[in-house]
């Protein structure tokens, strides 16, 4: 449900440029003639600049019409756009919590999942206000076009009114409910009772805006003239997407591309393609760097259920064995994967399950696979990596791991020549001679 917009009512005129000046001293408002929007008489506008606590300067903006009674009330930041927008998250869970402090911008977005309720952006002035001033002012809104509602559709009106009937409900706090103030600006708040400690009920989450936020700040050319679009961070940030047939069917398809930094290791790229015509899914691992000088042999001792969740990264040239299974993965199986140990296990699982008519020896291992999975039997894992370039996560870093050791070896003239690297010409190649027609 979303929140229709609390009032039809018009701005008042922003205020004069100088030499007008708010009063110094003691807060006082600066009073303005102005039009009222409702009977175009003259009413009067009042300006106070006020400081609010662990927060910043904001105006208050009244205006007041003697003629027609009109009135209406909002605030504007006297400071700049934020840097980054900012998200206030408050667990609501007394009637004390109704009576927080909030300052609401023009752009800010509110929800309460509790009820799929949203007040979207730019669909109500900014106010300063509590919480319950927040639900009271969305029913307002909802009730504004009730009567025309009844006329037209009595079941709309009455499913209306019975949403009505659970936010006024929220006031009284029968159960917890979550208060979200989601603003791009960065200029919202919510009132924290115990500042300067923190408030263990609220959440403020600060997170750099996106295009299209930026776009309704009307900040997208700023921000595009601080920062090329084709640098190397958006494309980080990005996931590229191009044309592709299914390699089950053959029909078209599209594959997804993202560039993932690892951290304490480097760069790879997460490809994944579906296809909607036959349900076919693949994902593929490659590294988006070149060969490491040296080979890579990992070896970790899985002594404990929570090694299951630890990142992996399986490169195509990479092969694995488990010796108390006598198991060996050779290079190229399974491709490149970029999951956990957990994932990887049951993918050879899977795989060796079935891969032999006589079902009793895969049985039997597959069994076995299930016993490391589910923590039940301790068992070392070895990655041998000729490329350097897989990975498996170290959960002490930047300190050194009791149970994982990683070795670095010079490749055989073999693993080379499997690698395509014993006739690679990587120096002089520029002024070599062309070769004769």
């Amino acid at each position: 449900m979303t929140a229709g917009r609390g009032d039809h009512q018009a701005s008042p005129p922003p205020p004069p440029s100088p030499p007008f000046r708010f009063p110094d001293g003691e807060q006082q408002p600066a009073e303005i003639e102005s039009l009222c929007m409702n009977c175009y008489r003259n009413g009067v506008t009042r300006l106070l600049l006020t400081r609010i606590p662990f927060f910043k300067e904001i105006i208050v903006s009244s205006f007041t019409c003697e003629s027609c009674s009109w009135s209406n009330t909002e605030i504007q930041s006297a400071g700049r756009i934020q840097e980054q927008g900012v998200r206030c998250a408050l667990a609501v869970a007394s009637r004390q919590d109704m009576n927080r402090e909030i300052v609401k911008t023009d752009c800010a977005t509110i929800r309460i999942p509790e009820l799929d309720f949203e007040i979207p952006a730019f669909s109500q002035k900014g106010v300063l206000t509590t919480i319950e001033g927040i639900i009271d002012r969305a029913v307002m809104g909802l009730e504004q076009d009730q009567p025309v509602r009844r006329a037209a559709d009595k079941e709309v009106a009455s499913k209306i009114d019975d949403f009505i009937s659970k936010l006024k409900q929220l006031k009284e706090v029968h159960s917890p409910f979550t208060f979200i103030i989601d603003d791009p600006s960065g200029n919202s708040f919510v009132e924290n009772p115990h500042a300067p400690q923190k408030d263990e009920a609220l959440v403020v989450t600060y997170y750099k805006r996106t295009p299209q936020q930026a776009a309704m700040l009307g900040l997208e050319e700023e921000e595009l003239d601080e920062k090329p679009a084709d640098s190397a961070e958006d494309l980080r940030n990005e996931v590229l997407q191009f044309n592709t047939n299914c390699p089950e069917c053959n029909a078209p398809a599209n594959t997804n591309m993202k560039l993932v930094q690892i951290p304490h290791f480097k760069e790879v790229i997460i490809m994944a393609t579906n296809c909607d015509s036959c349900g076919h899914r693949t994902n593929e691992v490659k590294s988006g760097g070149a060969i490491e000088p040296q080979g890579t042999r990992i070896t970790f001792r899985i002594t404990d259920p929570s090694d299951m969740t630890r990142d992996i990264l399986k490169s195509e040239t990479c092969s694995v064995e488990i010796p108390e299974l006598e198991f060996e993965l050779g290079m190229g199986a399974l491709g490149g994967k970029f999951t956990t140990l957990e994932g990887l296990l049951k993918d050879i699982k899977d795989l060796v399950s079935g891969s032999c008519c006589l079902p009793v020896e895969p049985c039997q291992k597959g069994l076995f696979f299930s016993k490391i999975i589910e923590g039940k039997t301790k068992a070392v894992f070895i990655m041998d990596d000729p490329a350097g370039n897989s990975y498996l996560q170290n959960v002490y870093a930047p300190e050194e791991d009791p149970e994982l050791q990683v070795e670095r070896y010079e490749r055989t003239f073999e693993q080379n020549e499997d690698l395509g690297l014993n006739d690679m010409k990587t120096e002089g190649y520029e002024t070599a001679p062309a070769p004769g027609r």
